[in-house]
């Protein structure tokens, strides 16, 4: 249980970087590194990556979405929700809980929010309890 992938938004490469690193440090393996592309430009390449990070998802025994995330991040949740992962939402902030912009999704029995640091998140990620 050491695959994970990392699902965020474009403004957040440099997050997603450092949690992937820093979880690569301890063992861990990245199913597939998203911040390497280019923004895609066409169909063609939406497509692949769309099939790229799909089996990702599927291949990582966990995900990490940071918020702020796109729509692609949503999408991911609920295909790694659909396949019965173990979700980790992290925000800096308490803005999950806020019931008028929070998703229903957030806050089902699959998903663990981590609320606070990048290192807070590392810890509960590659915790023995969590896993």
């Amino acid at each position: 249980m050491n695959r994970f992938y990392v699902a965020s938004s474009f403004n957040n490469i440099e997050t997603v970087r450092n949690v992937s690193n820093q979880l690569k440090g301890k063992g861990y393996i990245h199913t597939y590194d998203w911040t390497r592309n280019e923004r895609a430009t066409t169909i063609e390449d939406l497509r692949e990556i769309g099939l790229q990070e799909i089996n990702a998802v599927k291949d990582a025994d966990f995900i990490i979405v940071l918020l702020p995330a796109g729509k692609g991040s949503h999408i991911e949740l609920g295909i790694a929700l659909g396949q019965g992962k173990r979700i980790y939402l992290y925000s800096p902030n308490h803005e999950i809980n806020n019931p008028e912009t929070t998703s229903t999704f957030y806050h089902v029995s699959e998903v663990q929010k981590c609320i606070g640091t990048i290192e807070e998140l590392i810890e509960i990620v590659t915790s023995t309890k969590a896993l």
